[in-house]
């Protein structure tokens, strides 16, 4: 069972609540400058308005004990306020501490102020700032004033600590909605598909596993579909292999007898070979090509239960192959009104079984042949390292629904007489000497297979390619 940690859910949750997070921190910066910016401001107001007090008194002097009260209220050692024109009197205490730095406000940048934002929250000591700036209730009015930083970064950290809060509750609770959201929407229906195909690996014939129609339009509405449709076709073929196998193993077991008795019916038409009667000897070639086609499908039959086509292979030039080829496969067609024609041979040199090669050919000359072509043309083309033989015929062409079928086993060309595995023991054939077998064309004007071969460039044709 997957645990809660390792699951899709706990996954989508922690990247739900780190990128609400990172969210906050790009909106943190800007705002933490903004608040010290703002907090700045606001003392030179304060400064300002300190300022006007010692104006508006009686020849503009106030006692030392009210400059102090004043001092006190805006939280700063001195403020001086002046224009152009006029000049008001500084408030200032009797010591003055050293200044640390300076900051003014009437020149400043917005990453200067965000890094200064981040220096005051990095600051451990008290420092004093000389501050310079407009008055926020009178651009005309400048105001210089010295004050402490600790209560600013007192401030700052508040403001931060609130922050932080807050970002972690909307973390959580965006994070709560989008895992809910999500966990309804995907999470749980890909539960179901993979709960579903544990149970199909475990049980591929039992369909209590499968998951009901849905009508979503979305990717998880065609996996699921797909995999409805995936899991049909594999118990076909689950049960097309069973009957397969069943076949196997019944064919093993008669097989030795059913060659037996062919033999006997094979020794007994000899016999009637050398029979004086014309007409029982003119019986014995059709009675001797039908045990042959009786010993051909029962091997083929079992051959195909094979789970490799069994090869001989040896080197052989493609002229000889075809030399070898061609007069047992018109005799095998001597019967059928069907003309077998060749392109010019190249010389090349392959690595073939020539009996299977020979199945190859006659499995799909005779089915053009019971198809009704009437003219049979093998051509070839060397393209790199394969060869590849063309069989065209025109036949009246291959029909759509055979066509989607055509290299299946026990599935009929369309004509009687077949077994339905010629062309599916054709493919494995090719297969097994490393090629392909598959329908290039099919109309009205005919059909048109292919068969691909490999076959190496030897030393000899490669250095003659280099001199040309």
């Amino acid at each position: 069972m997957l645990s809660f940690a390792n699951s899709l859910s706990f996954r989508l949750l922690l990247l739900t609540v780190f990128f609400v997070m990172v969210a906050e921190v790009l909106i943190y910066t800007p705002s933490i400058a903004r608040y010290r910016l703002s907090y700045l401001q606001e003392k030179l107001a304060e400064g300002h308005l300190a300022a006007l007090s010692v104006k508006a008194a009686p020849d503009g002097m106030i006692t030392e004990m009210l400059a102090r009260q004043l001092l006190d209220h805006v939280d700063a050692y001195s403020v001086v306020a002046n224009d152009d024109s006029n000049f008001m009197p500084m408030l200032s205490r009797p010591e003055l501490p050293e200044v640390d730095i300076t900051v003014d406000l009437r020149e400043v940048g917005v990453v200067e102020l965000i890094f200064n934002a981040f220096s005051t929250l990095a600051q451990t000591g008290d420092r004093v700032i000389r501050l310079h700036g407009q008055s926020p209730g009178d651009p005309e009015i400048f105001v210089t004033m010295i004050i402490d930083e600790a209560p600013m970064r007192m401030e700052m950290l508040d403001f931060s600590w609130r922050i932080l809060t807050l970002s972690v509750v909307i973390s959580l609770f965006t994070a709560a909605l989008v895992f809910l959201s999500l966990r309804w929407m995907m999470v749980l229906p890909m539960q179901r598909i993979t709960s579903s195909m544990i149970a199909f690996r475990r049980r591929p014939e039992d369909p209590t596993s499968d998951l009901p129609p849905s009508a979503r339009r979305d990717e998880i509405g065609i996996a699921t579909r797909e995999l409805a449709d995936m899991k049909q076709g594999v118990r076909h073929a689950l049960r097309q292999k069973t009957r397969l196998a069943t076949l196997g193993t019944a064919v093993n077991k008669i097989n030795h007898d059913l060659r037996n008795m062919l033999a006997t019916a094979t020794l007994v038409s000899d016999r009637f070979a050398e029979s004086s009667d014309p007409f029982v000897r003119k019986a014995v070639p059709p009675f001797l090509r039908t045990i042959d086609r009786a010993v051909k499908l029962c091997s083929d039959t079992l051959n195909f239960t094979q789970e490799t086509v069994p090869l001989m292979t040896e080197q052989v030039t493609l002229k000889n192959l075809l030399d070898e080829i061609l007069p047992e496969l018109r005799a095998g067609l001597e019967g059928e009104q069907i003309a077998i024609e060749i392109d010019e041979v190249p010389g090349i040199m392959l690595t073939i079984d020539q009996d299977q090669i020979y199945r190859i050919f006659a499995n799909i000359a005779s089915n053009a042949a019971r198809a009704g072509a009437t003219e049979f043309r093998i051509g070839f083309q060397r393209d790199d390292e394969t060869l590849t033989i063309r069989f065209r015929d025109n036949g009246p062409g291959i029909p759509d629904p055979i066509r989607e079928k055509l290299f299946l086993p026990f599935q009929l060309s369309g004509h009687s007489g077949g077994s339905g595995l010629g062309l599916a023991i054709a493919r494995d054939i090719a297969t097994a000497h490393g090629g392909t077998l598959f329908l290039e064309s099919t109309g009205p004007s005919g059909s048109v297979f292919h068969l691909e071969l490999p076959c190496p460039a030897t030393k000899r044709s490669r250095s003659a390619r280099r001199a040309a």
